[in-house]
């Protein structure tokens, strides 16, 4: 049987969402190497560095299903095309900041953005893709934002020691004013009229994690006890807590909470968001430990990150393969357990003049972790959940591993906070270890949570009752 080809319309699809994917992407962790930079031109805190992180990552965990609904209910490409076009003027607004205040707020727009463009982008492909052929399509897609991920700490690293920090967010600029009008003219409108917006939902998980959030980071500053950082502790805790009872018992929930009554379900997303904590966390300051301690560029740094963000180009097809003949599970403890090898190592070797070839172990076991980690996982998830709950278990999974990484980067940086700073190299040494070994611990307890997932990765049936039916919201 002669395999369908993709026509012009796959293609374009193709084309457009893997463009917009990999901008998005990108922004997750490009502007790690390009740290340093705007701490010297803008000024700011450890808090507000971590902020310009997190505000990306934050609004784009918090806002990634509410905008696939929006899409589902309003008209996808529609709302692909205003995500992207929302994008793009936070982009410029962040390359145009004169304070790091503003360029916080444009980060916050730009994860706002990507929220409504990301998860809509692989509707559009999905809807546009023979069947036959859509396996080809998504691998491809999932390639594209693969490579945007790996290469973001040194197109960072390059843009900022070549040209300016801020060309980060303007590289952004005129891709996305030629993808809006392409976007319109090339792809296909599809709509759920009847898609319900859980708005609730919404205002009480976005509203909890920034508080939490905010917390965190602003712990060592203010102090634990002190008015803004408890207040920001326990209305966000409260407020997720109204958001896990809100799952219950609305009707239909941006986030269903019955999902997490299956342990595997639970066990592959508290292992994401364990993963990512220590991940981004990790990167966040061993980025700037490469360029402030060790001396190297931008550039160089981000060359040297390659070992640890590049290896899922070699390994993740051979874990995929390896997934199929043993099953997802072993393929993922492995990882993970790699992973927080990587970052222990890392911390027991780390010093003010510790040489590159010490920390290169560390980097490959953390790249051969992470990639392990990445190619059975998605498999996994959706081994523990019926079809059609397989488009809000995705949404579920990619927001919290996102949360997580906000997480991460609050809390390592605020142990880094408790034991050293950039006064010296050897303060900013002894901030970074005892947070690496907090890193390497989450990433450890990530493993060990796979104890709960399926032995083997096979389509979960249908429930025979499903108290809370999911509408059509591709994520």
């Amino acid at each position: 049987m002669t395999q369908q080809k993709l026509g012009p319309s796959a293609v374009w699809a193709l084309v457009l969402t893997g463009a917009a994917g990999f901008m998005a992407a990108l922004d997750n962790l490009v502007v790690t190497t390009a740290l340093p930079a705007v701490r010297a031109d803008l000024g700011g805190r450890l808090e507000d560095l971590e902020w310009t992180v997190n505000a990306y990552t934050l609004t784009f965990a918090v806002l990634l299903m509410f905008g696939s609904a929006l899409g589902d209910r309003f008209g996808r490409r529609r709302l692909f095309t205003a995500g992207l076009a929302l994008f793009t003027a936070a982009s410029a607004a962040a390359a145009l900041s004169p304070d790091i205040g503003r360029l916080i707020a444009a980060r916050a727009v730009q994860g706002a953005g990507a929220a409504v463009m990301m998860p809509l982008s692989l509707t559009l492909l999905t809807a546009a893709v023979p069947a036959a052929r859509r396996g080809t399509a998504l691998g491809i897609y999932g390639a594209v934002t693969g490579l945007a991920v790996a290469s973001g700490p040194l197109i960072g690293g390059s843009l900022t020691e070549h040209i300016s920090w801020q060309w980060i967010f303007w590289l952004n600029v005129p891709v996305g004013l030629a993808l809006i009008p392409l976007a319109r003219l090339r792809l296909a409108e599809s709509a759920v009229p009847d898609a319900r917006l859980d708005v609730p939902g919404t205002l009480l998980v976005s509203g909890g994690l920034f508080g939490i959030v905010y917390g965190l980071v602003n712990a060592n500053a203010h102090g634990w006890t002190s008015a803004p950082v408890l207040t920001g502790l326990l209305a966000g805790s409260a407020l997720v807590g109204g958001f896990v009872r809100h799952g219950f018992r609305s009707a239909d929930p941006v986030l269903p909470m019955r999902l997490f009554r299956d342990r595997g379900f639970l066990g592959i997303n508290l292992a994401g968001l364990l993963m990512y904590l220590g991940m981004f966390g990790s990167i966040f300051l061993l980025s700037q430990f490469l360029q402030g301690v060790a001396g190297y560029s931008p550039t160089e740094a981000g060359l040297r990150m390659l070992p640890w963000t590049g290896m899922g180009i070699v390994v993740a097809p051979l874990a995929g393969i390896l997934a199929d003949r043993t099953g997802g599970r072993p393929v993922v403890a492995a990882g993970l357990t790699l992973q927080a090898l990587g970052l222990a190592w890392f911390a027991l070797v780390l010093s003010p003049d510790v040489s590159y070839a010490a920390q290169l172990p560390a980097l490959v076991l953390s790249g051969i972790g992470m990639s392990l980690y990445f190619a059975p996982a998605n498999h996994v998830l959706m081994s523990t959940v019926a079809p059609a709950d397989q488009g809000r278990a995705s949404g579920t999974n990619n927001a919290l591993r996102e949360v997580g990484g906000a997480l991460g980067v609050a809390v390592l940086a605020s142990v880094f906070s408790a034991h050293g700073g950039y006064r010296t190299p050897q303060t900013f040494t002894d901030g970074t270890v005892p947070a690496l070994w907090i890193g390497a611990a989450a990433v450890a307890l990530a493993a060990a949570l796979t104890l709960l997932l399926p032995r083997r990765t096979e389509t979960a049936p249908a429930p025979a009752q499903d108290p809370a039916p999911a509408p059509a919201h591709a994520a």
